[in-house]
């Protein structure tokens, strides 16, 4: 398995959140996990930018080879920017799921979803397989 960032933090629902910390704007993606267990990534749809999202609704599809899962969105607020560059090229979730493959900003409106620690994120994922 990947080695999950300490910086970050994690949903349940394997996505990261970068930025938390600045109060005002938020990176998402999908954990390396969740790549890891989607298989081959073949497409990526984002929530259109302006879209005003609430925590926990689910914002986005990510399709594999193997199956089609829900994108949710960690925080409430406005998207203010998507990966166009993830949506080109899918392959980007699962080659560099922390860096090139992230998904969306949002400006954050409210209350984070219950964020985890990658020490708890990593609890969490190792008894999945």
């Amino acid at each position: 398995m990947s080695s999950i960032p300490e910086e970050l933090s994690y949903t349940k629902e394997h996505e990261w959140i970068a930025g938390v910390e600045d109060g005002l704007t938020v990176t998402v993606g999908v954990t390396a996990f969740a790549a890891e267990q989607l298989g081959d990534v073949v497409f990526v749809q984002v929530p259109e930018v302006g879209s005003t999202v609430e925590a926990g609704d689910a914002v986005g599809e990510v399709e594999s080879t193997k199956s089609v899962s829900d994108i949710y969105a960690p925080i409430g607020g406005e998207i203010v920017e998507t990966n166009q560059a993830v949506v080109d090229d899918p392959s980007l979730v699962n080659s560099d799921p922390y860096g090139e493959g992230w998904l969306f900003r949002v400006r954050i409106e409210g209350e984070p979803e219950e964020l985890l620690s990658a020490a708890e994120y990593a609890t969490l994922t190792s008894g999945e397989s």
